[in-house]
């Protein structure tokens, strides 16, 4: 995927963990930081400048994109959420799911080579039965004509998280 339903479900997530109740924090500071946490799977390309192939269990797509990651980001978060005095708990499953996002849309993707959804108790990578995303050009080569319609593609196919994110919150009854 091209990042941009990504941080549009990170900045979904950022209003499903802070709805209910007053902002602590700017808003903008927290959608930040959840599009962060939904992009934290592909920090694996740093591996390439490093000579880890695609492939490889550590390669894009391998064990940070598995389900046990998001369960390892989630408990982190759990515990950052302790000490900020937030509901660790709901905080950390929403974490969680924001994390395991990730791969489960990037097997939706029709190229790569999948994900490893179930490292590291195994090391296949998956793709979903129904691949209807592009698989976005890596690097430059984004910055493509075909980059550009992957692009506006996920933009639209992702655009119900961002309405949600965005959308007036409901004044509580009188």
């Amino acid at each position: 995927m091209a990042s941009i339903g990504h941080v549009f479900v990170g900045v979904a997530g950022a209003r499903f963990a802070r709805d209910g109740r007053p902002a602590t924090r700017s808003a903008v500071g927290a959608a930040a930081l959840w599009s962060a946490l939904s992009l934290l799977p592909d920090a694996d390309v740093v591996g390439f400048r490093f000579g880890v192939h695609y492939a490889d269990e550590w390669g894009h797509r391998g064990a940070t994109h598995s389900l046990v990651f998001a369960g390892l980001a989630a408990l982190a978060v759990f515990a950052l959420a302790r000490a900020a005095r937030l509901p660790a708990r709901r905080t950390a499953l929403i974490a969680f799911a924001v994390v395991a996002s990730h791969p489960l849309f990037d097997t939706l993707t029709n190229g790569g080579l999948g994900c490893a959804l179930l490292w590291p108790f195994s090391n296949q990578r998956f793709f979903a039965p129904w691949t209807p995303i592009p698989v976005a050009p890596i690097g430059r080569a984004f910055l493509s004509p075909r980059g550009l319609r992957v692009a506006a593609f996920e933009a639209l196919a992702f655009l119900p998280f961002l309405v949600y994110a965005f959308w007036p919150r409901r004044s509580p009854p009188a």
